[in-house]
C-alpha cells in the first residue's frame, strides 16, 4: 500500500527502452499560487514523451521528471490565487510534465472544463494535439476558411486533430500517412486527399491536386530532406510551419525560391512556453473551439487505452507507428 501522502508514478530513474515505464511510489505534488492540484483519471500518450523516456529530450526547467503533458481529471486541491469554482471540477489540462501518475499539478490558466458528454478519456486525448494544431496551423500560419493545407503524419494524434479542425474551419486538407490503410483511414476521417508516402511523390500528389498552384500551408513534422520538397508544394506567399524534426534538424533551403516565391518559414515548440503564453492559448481554444467540442462537433480520435502500468506497451505501440489518433494511458480512482 501506497501512503496517503505518495502516489503511483511513471518516473524513470535513467533512459532506456519502454522497459523502463515501471510505477513507482512518488510525493503527491503540492500546487503553488495559481495552480491546481489533479486526481487523473487518464493521461495522453505523446510522441516527445518517448524522447524523453529515451534521454533525447529532456523537461524544460522546473518541470517534473515524471512523463507526461496531458491529463483529465477533477480538481481536488488549489493552489494561492485561484478561483474557489475551480474546486472539485472535472478539467482536462496541457501541463510541462508530470501526467503519467495518479495526481498532477496543472497551471489554473491551462485547464479546460470537461464539457458534459466528453468522457475523461477523450478529454485526455484534447489538450496536446489541440493547443499544438490552433497555435501552428491558425496562429503562426494563419489559416483563413478556403485555402488547402498539407498535413506530413495524417493518421497521428496531430494529424486526425488537424483533419477535424480543418473541416470545421472551412480548409482543404491534403495528409500524408505510411500505408494504403491509413490512407484510407484518413480519408474516412474528413480529409480531402490522403497520400501514401511510401509510394507516391507528395509533391507531385499536391501539385496534381492543386492544378499546379500549391497549398497556402505545410505543417512539418518531418523535417531533414523534406522541408525543400514541402516548399516545392507551396503557393506563392505560402507558409511553411514547422512543428517536429522527426527526420532530421537540419534542412538546405533555396533561398531564391523563398526570395521569389514570398515563402515564409516559421515553426514552434509548445512545450517550453511560458505559462502566461499557454494560458492565453487557452484563452482562445476556449472562445472559438470549446463551444464545438461541448455541440459535440470536435471529438478526438481514439486509437487505444492502456492502463498505467502498461505504460510500455502504449510506448511500444506509439514507436511502431500502427495507431491512427490517439493513446490514452486510464488511471484507477483514488481516494482524495
Amino acid at each position: 500500500m501506497i501512503a496517503a501522502e505518495m502516489m503511483l508514478a511513471i518516473d524513470p530513474d535513467a533512459p532506456g527502452g519502454p522497459e523502463v515505464l515501471v510505477p513507482v511510489a512518488r510525493p503527491i505534488p503540492k500546487p503553488g499560487p495559481g495552480e491546481v492540484l489533479v486526481r487523473v483519471a487518464a493521461a495522453g500518450v505523446n510522441r516527445p514523451e518517448v524522447l524523453q523516456r529515451q534521454g533525447k529530450y529532456p523537461p524544460p526547467p522546473g518541470a517534473p521528471s515524471i512523463l507526461g503533458m496531458e491529463i483529465a481529471g477533477t480538481v481536488i486541491a488549489l493552489g494561492e490565487s485561484v478561483d474557489d469554482s475551480l474546486l472539485g471540477k472535472q478539467v482536462c489540462a496541457l501541463i510541462a510534465g508530470g501526467a503519467y501518475a495518479e495526481y498532477a499539478v496543472a497551471p489554473a490558466g491551462q485547464c479546460l472544463d470537461v464539457p458534459e458528454g466528453l468522457s475523461l478519456v477523450e478529454a485526455a486525448a484534447l489538450p496536446e494535439t489541440l493547443f499544438t494544431v490552433w497555435s501552428n496551423l491558425f496562429d503562426r500560419g494563419w489559416a483563413q476558411p478556403g485555402e488547402t493545407v498539407l498535413v506530413h503524419g495524417g493518421t497521428s494524434g496531430i494529424g486526425t486533430m488537424a483533419i477535424a479542425l480543418a473541416k470545421l474551419f472551412g480548409l482543404t486538407i491534403l495528409v500524408t500517412a505510411g500505408s494504403d490503410e491509413k490512407c484510407a483511414a484518413a480519408r474516412k476521417l474528413g480529409a480531402d486527399l490522403a497520400i501514401n508516402y511510401k509510394t507516391q511523390d507528395f509533391v507531385e500528389a499536391v501539385k496534381t491536386f492543386t492544378d499546379g498552384k500549391g497549398v497556402q500551408i505545410v505543417i512539418d513534422m518531418v523535417g531533414g530532406d523534406y522541408v525543400a520538397r514541402n516548399l516545392q508544394c507551396l503557393a506563392e506567399d505560402g507558409r511553411h510551419v514547422s512543428i517536429a524534426v522527426q527526420g532530421g534538424a537540419t534542412a538546405t533551403i533555396p533561398v531564391w525560391d523563398v526570395m521569389r516565391r514570398r515563402l515564409t518559414l516559421t515553426g514552434s515548440t509548445l512545450r517550453p512556453r511560458s505559462v502566461e503564453f499557454k494560458s492565453l492559448l487557452a484563452d482562445e481554444l476556449r472562445r472559438h473551439v470549446w463551444p464545438l467540442v461541448a455541440e459535440g462537433k470536435l471529438r478526438p480520435i481514439i486509437d487505444r487505452t492502456y492502463p498505467l502500468d502498461e505504460a510500455p506497451e502504449a510506448h511500444r505501440r506509439m514507436e511502431a507507428g500502427e495507431h491512427v489518433g490517439k493513446i490514452v494511458l486510464t488511471i484507477p480512482d483514488q481516494p482524495a
